[in-house]
């Protein structure tokens, strides 16, 4: 019959449809279960690798090593919003912690002891101008005026205030009015050595006076700029002047404190200490090397006062030396004798002996200078310019 065929094929339909809506659903509702039981284990795996607990599993033996990368970063990223911080989490606070703090403490210590005092000639050396040295073109010694004026109007030469300043036992010629040194003694500050000056030709230049600052040097950092009046008031200022043994000064030439330095390193703060008062006070610069010498030096003396003046004392006004100073000074120059010169005086006669004077020092101590040729005690030890007068 028709109906009968026409409601097979509606059945077949219907169960076609429920046995599709069955296989669909069957798998869906398995692959749930899956996944909530594949979560379980990467969540408690970091738990068994951090307490060393076995899970029996060998394919979990490699990630709970506390050495693979791979689970140290399975651990960082499952960690879950709630969950205590695991011991690497507290492991790397700790280092960060110590590299913020400690690299400021010695840095901020360090600056506050190695802080210049003010007024020291350390604390001044940052006040200097850093430039390069300028070229030596156009210098000569007379842009720097008269050799040795006298700038200060008090009727001595510069070179003759200055050795009356420096030298002890001082005697100036006659007839000069107490300006012109004849002779004296020089504790030379470079090198330590005890110089005897005596005035003349061949003589003179064993004791010569150095510019602190040279000439040349001043040059080439600022001076050529200057008026005439100016360099010749630099030239003649006692505070850039001493008075030192001739051969040593001609070995520093126009050297500055990175190229030349006294040979007597117990000097060697003061005579930077000068340097920079100098440059200081007449505007000169420095170059790079030349400051970070300076401040080489000085560390060594971080208390070195920056020199402000060194007055010379005028005519006739020279360090004296008593007799007994006198007899030191001979007893120095010669050890195998008494400690002063012999002498018999102007008789010549000393229980029968000749008359000898170690040094125009004991020749005048006794009243015999200056001493003629012919005089009793003269000798070309004494008369040094070969003029027939001696200690003169």
């Amino acid at each position: 019959m028709r109906t009968a065929a026409t409601g097979t094929p509606v059945r077949l339909v219907v169960l076609a449809g429920a046995l599709v809506a069955g296989l669909v659903a069957g798998p869906l509702a398995g692959c749930t279960a899956p996944v909530s039981d594949a979560a379980t284990p990467v969540a408690t795996a970091p738990t068994d690798a951090a307490t060393g607990a076995a899970s029996g599993s060998p394919s979990a033996a490699p990630s709970s090593s506390p050495h693979d990368p791979a689970a140290t970063a399975t651990r960082s990223s499952s960690a879950t919003p709630g969950s205590s911080p695991g011991p690497s989490t507290s492991a790397t606070k700790k280092p960060a912690a110590s590299r913020t703090v400690s690299p400021t403490t010695p840095s901020t210590t360090s600056a506050t002891a190695t802080a210049p005092r003010p007024g020291t000639a350390l604390a001044a050396v940052a006040t200097l101008t850093v430039k390069g040295r300028a070229p030596l073109t156009g210098y000569e010694r007379s842009e720097f005026g008269q050799a040795w004026a006298d700038v200060d109007r008090n009727g001595c030469d510069t070179r003759n205030d200055v050795l009356g300043r420096d030298l002890v036992a001082v005697a100036y010629k006659p007839g000069t009015r107490g300006c012109v040194v004849a002779s004296g003694l020089l504790v030379d500050p470079y090198s330590g050595d005890r110089i005897d000056f005596l005035r003349g030709q061949g003589s003179s230049t064993e004791v010569q006076i150095d510019h602190v600052v040279a000439l040349a040097d001043a040059w080439q950092k600022g001076a050529q700029r200057w008026d005439a009046a100016r360099r010749e008031r630099f030239a003649n200022d006692p505070l850039n002047l001493r008075a030192v043994d001739g051969p040593t000064n001609a070995s520093k030439g126009a050297g500055d404190t990175a190229t030349w330095l006294p040979p007597r390193k117990a000097f060697r703060c003061e005579y930077v200490a000068r340097q920079v008062a100098v440059k200081s006070s007449y505007g000169l610069s420095v170059t790079a090397a030349e400051r970070d010498a300076m401040r080489r030096v000085l560390a060594t003396c971080p208390r070195q006062s920056l020199p402000t003046s060194d007055p010379v004392p005028g005519p006739g006004r020279a360090k004296q030396s008593g007799a007994a100073a006198e007899a030191k000074r001979a007893g120095a120059e010669n050890p195998g004798g008494s400690g002063s010169a012999t002498s018999s005086g102007a008789s010549g006669s000393a229980g029968g002996g000749s008359v000898y004077y170690a040094n125009c020092d004991a020749a005048r101590a006794a009243g015999a200078a200056p001493v003629h040729e012919g005089d009793p005690g003269y000798s070309r030890r004494l008369d040094r310019d070969g003029d027939g007068v001696g200690c003169e």
